[in-house]
């Protein structure tokens, strides 16, 4: 059974990124993720994160709908 967490805005804490799916931290911005704006809010999605959830992302659904 996958745990579902519950998507907060993701941060951008001094030189780190957190994803907004798994809580994932990466220093700095990776070009590899993904961010969205969601209610005028940013939100990064980590790789593993954003490719789970492609289609989604792409059909512009906030993440509360994943």
């Amino acid at each position: 059974m996958v745990e579902q967490k519950t998507h907060e805005r993701a941060e951008l804490t001094g030189d780190h990124t957190v994803c907004a799916g798994c809580g994932a931290v990466a220093e700095g911005t990776p070009p590899t993720w993904t961010c969205s704006v969601e209610n005028g809010e940013r939100r990064y999605f980590c790789e593993a994160c954003a490719r789970e959830n492609i289609r989604a992302i792409e059909g512009r659904l906030d993440s509360s709908w994943w």
